[in-house]
């Protein structure tokens, strides 16, 4: 300033005693004098603050060195396991359910018997049709008889060919009525068989629904139900944005590699195939319904559970990865910190706004922004601002000590 603050206040006293102002502007002065002082105050205070930043020590932080690398382009998805066959075990004859043949919750083989129903009453009806075709197979001996010995009388004009041709009318009328009680016999073997009720297939089993004794229905009463788990079904769905993540609509042919992860988080070590992929969107949920397959030897998959599905299509190269806690979200995006020089030739914290690509592991894709060699912060965010003097040590060691940390305004030297 031109004028010190002090020879401009004698100047204001020196007004006043020779009334050269009125007292009206008296308040105006004294009241520029302050602003005058504030300013000069707040400058002093300010060049103070920028003077004690430029010599505080540069800020430890943890960095991640950028180096290319290639991730598969995948997705993941919420699944379910299924029996690759589930059948409801229903008896095809009603009766009383005598006993149950199987252990809820085993292991049952194709062929294998699980229930008894009370067979008498079929074996009856089995007597009786036997009995019927017995009958029905002496009238038929009797009608080819008679049929012969009036074709020898119409021989010798002996009897009319009316005669005749009703006897032989007779005889296979009595040889249709045989196909039809031999079809009752049939029948009847049938319904007796159906009384010891098997598994159509090998599997596991459900619960059983009713107990020993009971009445049950014939194809209505539900028995209990068998699940094929070797191999198991897993069924779940992918929206548009997954489906565009990985190039679009699935087909089994697209797909390089399905695999599941259990509820503990670990990979189920069987890989899977894909054998279903909808040929459209559903309209209601947006998503496209898929299906894959896996071995389940072991029988460690049940139906039932609830998994994570991760397919994938290809790979990606040239990406970078990140861990979680260096990519920040801000209103334009997403956004990391890079420690690097400035013009000055201090070490800084940058910004540099990024496109990122989802997830692999517990660490960021990044598609674009970020160049090879790149120092991305990781650590210490909360503390960093844009310009800030960093000093930079590989994330997961120990940063060097306080003492052998110098000043920023020192480090530029």
């Amino acid at each position: 300033m031109t004028i010190s603050i002090y020879q401009y206040s004698q100047q204001i006293k020196a007004l006043l005693s020779a009334k050269l102002i009125s007292a009206s502007k008296t308040a105006t002065l004294a009241f520029l004098l302050g602003v005058v002082l504030a300013g000069c105050g707040n400058k002093e205070a300010t060049s103070a603050d920028a003077k004690q930043a430029e010599d505080a020590p540069a800020m430890p932080v943890g960095v991640v060195t950028l180096q290319p690398t290639s991730v598969p382009i995948s997705a993941e998805a919420v699944a379910q396991t299924e029996g690759a066959k589930e059948v409801e075990i229903r008896p095809r004859v009603g009766g009383i359910l005598l006993k149950k043949l199987f252990e809820e919750g085993a292991q049952v083989k194709a062929g294998q018997a699980m229930f008894l129903i009370d067979p008498v009453p079929f074996q009856i009806a089995l007597s009786n049709a036997k009995a019927q075709l017995a009958q029905q197979q002496a009238k038929v001996e009797q009608a080819q008889r008679e049929a012969g010995r009036l074709d020898g009388l119409l021989a010798t004009q002996s009897i009319s060919k009316r005669e005749a041709d009703n006897a032989a009318s007779d005889s296979s009328m009595a040889r249709a009525g045989l196909a039809a009680y031999e079809a009752g016999v049939r029948e009847a073997e049938l319904n007796l068989s159906y009384t010891t009720v098997t598994s159509p297939l090998s599997g596991i089993t459900g619960r059983f629904e009713f107990s020993e004794g009971a009445l049950v229905n014939a194809n209505t009463s539900l028995l209990t139900k068998v699940s094929q788990i070797s191999p198991i079904w897993v069924r779940f769905s992918l929206s548009d944005s997954e489906l565009a993540q990985l190039g679009g609509h699935l087909s089994p042919a697209h797909v390089k590699e399905v695999t599941l992860i259990l509820p503990d988080g670990s990979e189920y070590k069987q890989k899977g195939k894909l054998n279903f992929a909808a040929s459209g969107i559903d309209p209601q949920l947006g998503t496209q319904q898929l299906r894959a397959t896996f071995e389940n030897s072991d029988k460690r998959l049940l139906p039932g559970q609830f998994v994570r599905v991760r397919v994938t299509t290809g790979t990606r190269d040239g990406v970078f990865l990140l861990p979680q806690t260096a990519v920040l979200t801000g209103d334009q995006g997403k956004f990391v910190f890079v420690a690097e020089r400035d013009k000055a030739g201090k070490v800084t914290a940058t910004i540099r706004p990024i496109i990122e690509g989802g997830w692999q592991g517990k660490d960021w894709v990044i598609l674009s922004g970020l160049n090879a060699g790149d120092q991305v912060i990781a650590d210490n965010l909360i503390k960093i601002r844009p310009g800030a003097a960093v000093a930079p040590h590989p994330l997961g060691e120990k940063p060097a000590m306080p003492n052998s940390v110098k000043p920023a305004s020192q480090a530029a030297k």
